[in-house]
């Protein structure tokens, strides 16, 4: 964690060694990976049930989807510039120069995923994404049929949903207890050529 900010500003942030010894070892898996402690893990860890609900749907989706890391962290991080979430947009911003090896889109999704440079599949993935953050009635048959048109699976629009569904309970927490992002995650990724 960044000694600039804590890991939320509006509810106690647990120490480590005083959370459930399941979920120090997952935070601890995570830092490891990560070379840094993700402030959403700290964070939910204020509530350990409700910490391991998420992130075990999370792994669900995220270990378990035909969709490529990528296309993930693309709905991730356009859902969550709808929402305007800043410690998503940032945190899955950063994994998205990552895995999806352009140090540009990030910003492009998040601003608007409208004018950037994807594909017309994915262009079609983010509109329903998006669709069904800003106004989810609006989602109907026909849209499900344009992202079968464009190749993806049923279980890939299944985890299109899944994602967009998430990722609005995790922007409005972050929202609602002022998770503050990683400095880390400002500069991970940014050189990619």
């Amino acid at each position: 964690m960044a000694d600039s900010e804590p890991a939320m500003t509006r509810f106690p942030v647990p120490d480590l060694e005083d959370v459930p010894e399941d979920i120090r070892e997952h935070i601890e898996e995570e830092t490891e990976q990560a070379g840094f402690m993700p402030n959403v893990m700290q964070a939910f860890a204020y509530r350990p049930h409700q910490y391991r609900a998420f992130f075990d749907y999370h792994d669900a989706i995220v270990e378990h989807s035909p969709l490529s890391r990528g296309e993930i962290e693309m709905i991730i991080v356009a859902v969550s510039g709808a929402n305007n979430c800043l410690y998503c947009v940032v945190a899955h911003g950063a994994l998205l120069r990552v895995y999806g090896e352009d140090p540009h889109l990030a910003e492009q999704l998040a601003t608007d995923y409208r004018t950037a440079d994807i594909s017309e599949a994915h262009a079609a993935m983010l509109d329903v994404a998006v669709t069904l953050t800003e106004s989810p009635n609006a989602v109907d048959e026909s849209d499900l049929e344009r992202l079968r048109e464009h190749g993806f699976s049923d279980e890939e629009i299944w985890d299109i949903g899944s994602l967009t569904a998430l990722f609005n309970l995790s922007n409005r927490m972050a929202t609602f207890a002022d998770m503050r992002p990683n400095e880390e995650f400002y500069e991970l990724g940014r050189d990619q050529a």
